[in-house]
């Protein structure tokens, strides 16, 4: 097959022939944020303290001791942001709520003035003909839940449906899709086994209890939602499902082992209703799972409309032989404890290039590979792309002249995230047309923000934010996205 060399790399001729490839009339469009990445205001509007307050405040977590104290400043810009959204031609938009804003100690009586920010915010976006997404939990816990043990505690699950129970009340005449939970392996496997995300616990232990509790907690709100709801909603959970590959004689069980723990550890309980069995026995030196109670899958696997689906970058394992350094290249921000419990004889290789500025491989191919596995697994079940985006170090130009005397303002020419966007929504197009039932795509991010333990260093926005100003500048990228959105079909420049 013939190359063709892009902004990224060189890619073979078939994955980069993708101009005016046409998406069905109902595909939808969108971009994604998360609550504590960009609202800031922090102390305003009765918002309690979260974990990533804590974790960022604390010295030595996060990169430059960035916090999310104002972020985008999006608590107070929020019309702004809505008209930005408007001009960008979004379908939908996908955002989360911060459940600190709505029980300020993750407990008690909802704080009327949180419930009063997202109201016009759903009211906002609906108003422009934006269809409202709604993620009830994206890593923000009330610090005060934690200080009783966070999700590896069972009574987090519980106070999560009374949660959702209020917000449901709030806003369940106008949500189009609820999400329960985002990346409950980051939760989990992030904040309680590597403590690389807040609230930066190492115990392998807690983890695996995390998972648990926080797969019982999307049960539970599905079951208050239900109860409480009056438009006919669409509910979801957005897992970031690895795309796991295998290097040499080990490579099939070292898939095995992370597949296990990645991807099934939330699919089986979730869409199967039993936890697979090969994951309990891997992790027995850790735990007999005696926290998982009687008729708890039950509650877990609730029907869900959509499965959201987040991708970035493939995986690639194998048994370590026991010599040398055991090589740990999973793609996540390398704080000296494991992600992955029981799972200390598994070495995670690096890729080849290109790579985005996270250090993550560009490959296209493995969304499709991904899409699916997961329609081959769950074939009657419909899913969405809830995020996929890349970090690049942008330039701003300066503001010019034309050589017709025009003045032109300062820009973001980023063509790399360009080629990047292309050629996975081309690779979402192409598992499209083998069968899978792909509802949607949401890039990430609609704009540059606190990208967790990174701070402000990675800028995944198709909008600038200048963090001195907060001004918001629409790279070139947003412009291609703008044009794709208001066609759904993939611009040919």
């Amino acid at each position: 097959m013939s190359t063709e060399t892009t902004p990224t790399g060189t890619v073979e001729s078939a994955d980069y022939r993708d101009g005016g490839l046409a998406f069905p009339a109902a595909f939808v469009f969108g971009s994604a944020t998360a609550s504590y990445q960009i609202e800031g205001a922090v102390n305003e509007g009765g918002r309690g303290p979260s974990i990533w307050d804590t974790f960022s405040h604390t010295p030595g977590l996060v990169w430059n001791g960035d916090t999310g104290d104002v972020a985008d400043d999006h608590y107070h810009r929020l019309e702004e942001d809505l008209e930005l959204m408007k001009s960008l031609n979004l379908q939908a938009y996908r955002f989360s709520i911060a459940w600190p804003r709505i029980q300020p100690t993750g407990v008690g009586p909802a704080n009327q003035a949180g419930l009063d920010f997202y109201s016009r915010l759903i009211d906002g976006l609906i108003e422009r003909g934006i269809t409202p997404v709604a993620t009830l939990y994206h890593w923000d816990l009330p610090q005060a839940l934690e200080d009783e043990g966070g999700w590896a505690n069972r009574r987090t699950a519980l106070a999560f449906g009374e949660y959702a129970r209020i917000v449901g009340e709030a806003f369940g005449d106008r949500i189009a899709v609820w999400t329960t939970l985002n990346e409950p392996w980051c939760s989990a496997y992030l904040g309680y086994a590597s403590g690389a995300h807040a609230p930066g616990r190492t115990e392998p232990l807690a983890a695996l209890q995390a998972v648990h509790h926080l797969n019982l907690a999307h049960g539970l709100a599905i079951q208050e939602l239900k109860k409480v709801v009056s438009n006919d909603p669409q509910f979801s959970v957005t897992l970031n499902l690895h795309a796991i590959r295998g290097e040499g004689p080990t490579g099939p069980e070292a898939v095995r082992r992370i597949d296990a723990l990645a991807n099934r550890a939330f699919t089986g309980p979730m869409l199967h209703g039993a936890y697979p069995a090969d994951l309990l026995e891997d992790t027995a030196s850790i735990t007999d799972w005696s926290f998982v109670l009687p008729g708890d899958t039950d509650i877990i696997k609730q029907p869900i409309d959509i499965l959201g689906v987040n991708y970035y970058s493939t995986t690639l394992v194998r048994v370590w032989d026991g010599e040398g350094e055991r090589l740990s290249a999973d793609g996540h921000k390398n704080v000296g404890a494991s992600p992955w419990p029981a799972a200390d004889n598994i070495e995670f290789l690096a890729q080849p290039g290109p790579y985005t500025e996270m250090g993550w491989n560009i490959e296209p191919s493995g969304l499709e590979e991904l899409l699916l596995a997961v329609h081959a697994e769950f074939p009657g079940q419909p899913l969405m792309i809830t995020e996929n985006g890349a970090a690049f170090p942008d330039v701003v130009t300066d503001a010019s002249v034309t050589d017709a005397g025009a003045s032109v303002g300062p820009a973001v020419h980023d063509d790399d995230r360009i080629d990047y966007l292309r050629r996975h929504i081309t690779a979402a197009h192409r598992a499209l047309q083998q069968g899978v039932d792909l509802r949607g795509y949401f890039v990430w991010s609609l704009m540059d923000n606190f990208e967790w333990g990174y701070g402000y260093s990675k800028r995944f926005g198709i909008v600038r934010v200048d963090y001195d100003t907060l001004e918001r500048l629409p790279k070139d990228s947003a412009h291609w996205y703008a044009e794709l959105a208001a066609t759904n079909r993939i611009p040919a420049r």
